[in-house]
This record gives C-alpha cells, structure tokens and sequence, in this order.
C-alpha cells in the first residue's frame, strides 16, 4: 500500500475567553477558531512497527519522539480501536512548536486522520472524538481542522463560516509553556473570570456571508484573556504586537493561544505580504507567514 499524507494546519484563535477554572483545574474557555494555510506534513507508511521520524526547518525543536503527540495520539487509539494497523509515521516540521498555534495538536490530529483512512474507520467514530480530547485539548478542534466557535475544554465545536481573511502570522521563535501562561493567570479551582452578566452579553458571531469587516467588528467586542499574563512571561509579545499593528492596513492584531504567535488581519492580501515583508526585514529572527485564515 502506498504511503499517505496529511497536512497539519496551524491553528489561529482569532478570541480567546476563559471563563474560569473548574474545580478538577481544567479551564473552561470560548474561543472563535480558525485555520492558517500554513501547515506541518506527515506521512504513513503502512507497516508492523509504530515510529517516528522527522525532518523539516523545525525538526530539531520536536523534542523527545516518546513524548511526541502523534506517537501518543497513535497510542491511545491503538488502545481503543482492536486490531489497528500502524505504521511508520515522518514529520516534515515547520511550523514553531509551544506557539500558540496548535502544531502538535495539528499533527496529532493528522495522524489520527491517518490512521482513519488505513483503517477505514469513520472520523465521527465516537472513540476517535474520546482519543483527541485524551491526546490534547487542541486536537478535537484540529482533527476536522475548519473555523468553529470551540467551548468547553476543547470539546465542543460549533461550525461557523469565515470568509478567508489575508493575515500575517509571527512567532519571535520564543517557546511558551501554556501551563505557565494558565499559572500566570492565576485563576483558583472553582474561580470564574467570566460572570453570568458577561454570559448572557456574549456577541452573536456573524452569519455565513458576512464580511471581514463584520467578523473584525465583532471580534473587537472580545479578547484573548490570555494576552496579558503571556506578555509578563514572555515581554517580546508585545514587540510583535507593536511591529503587526504599526502595519498599514492591518484591520486586526492580536495573540493567538497562549502564545508567543501573534497574527494580524488584513483587508487585502498584497498589504498582508507587504507587512511581512517589512517585519521580515525588521526582525529577521522572527519566524513570519504571510497567507489566509479561513
């Protein structure tokens, strides 16, 4: 059987509300999901052993292959469904890891995607859907990898129809850690940061065929809460704030996940590239993609 291949889609958290921690110390978020056309490639070779190999620009930062998501991912569901075939997994890294951007989840959930196709199994298998949220709180949302209002820990995803949005994307390739992002935080078990009154004043997210400069408007309403306590970690965030919303014609800045990526939203896709172009020249250190979110 010939190999199979699958993208790993960066994903953008274009609002990020928390809405308090649980008493079990997980937290309960909302947040409007979207989807880069910037992505990792993973391959399967069908076979008897289950590995990993990667390459790629950022192959180097993958870490540790027996602590790697995808091998976990491949793990779990190997526990759950008898009989899984395998294989040989590679990863052609280039997306930053511990970015905000979901890249290993976005992995992990191509390989389950993989591994659907090699066993003809269906992606709404309901112990596909248990698998993901046990590989990681991003993966459920990556595993059908379109724009969704996510709430919950991760498991609940609402569809929603984005118009495609020319964006920028930047990471200052400084590594963040989201369970020090959440620490800095500093929400107890049990602790709401969002009240009832905020519930219940929740903007409606706009209709299919709405403009971006409709979803722009209402996404300005919100935030992403963990901004504030990622800059005091990590104060380079806001110098790629700064560098995203001193561009020209940028409609919308902000920082995605728990960071250290930042995008930009613009009104057309030539000053999205020339943005980039500006900040590739200022910050040649910086990791950029200038493309669309959908």
């Amino acid at each position: 059987m010939p190999a199979l291949i699958e993208e790993g889609r960066a994903k953008v958290n274009l609002s990020l509300r928390v809405v308090g921690r649980r008493a079990d110390g997980y937290h309960d978020l909302e947040s409007v999901v979207a989807f880069a056309d910037c992505a990792d490639r993973l391959t399967l070779e069908p076979g008897d052993e289950l590995k990993l190999t990667t390459t790629g620009p950022l192959a180097a930062a993958c870490g540790d292959m027996a602590d790697n998501l995808v091998v976990k991912a491949a793990k779990l569901l190997a526990e759950a469904v008898p009989n899984l075939k395998l294989g040989a997994f590679a990863l052609d890294k280039v997306l930053p890891v511990a970015a905000g951007i979901g890249g290993g989840s976005a992995d992990a959930a191509a390989a389950l995607r993989l591994l659907v196709r090699l066993n003809d199994l269906s992606l709404d298998d309901p112990r596909l859907q248990k698998v993901a949220l046990a590989t990681g709180a991003d993966v459920p949302v990556c595993l059908f990898s379109r724009a969704c209002d996510m709430t919950g820990v991760g498991e609940q995803l609402l569809p929603l129809m984005l118009p495609s949005m020319p964006c920028v994307m930047v990471n200052p390739r400084v590594p963040v850690a989201t369970k020090d992002v959440f620490q800095a935080l500093g929400l107890r078990n049990g602790e709401l940061l969002v009240g009832a009154t905020s519930v219940l004043n929740a903007p409606a997210w706009p209709d299919e065929g709405a403009s971006i400069a409709d979803w722009v408007n209402t996404l300005e309403t919100v935030a992403n809460d963990l901004e504030a306590p990622a800059m005091r970690i990590e104060p380079v965030i806001g110098d790629v704030l700064d560098a995203l919303r001193g561009s020209a014609g940028v409609k919308l800045a902000r920082m995605s996940g728990s960071g250290a990526t930042c995008f930009a939203i613009y009104g057309a896709s030539a000053e999205a590239h020339a943005a980039a172009e500006k900040v590739r020249r200022d910050h040649s250190g910086w990791w950029v993609h200038a493309g669309t979110l959908s």
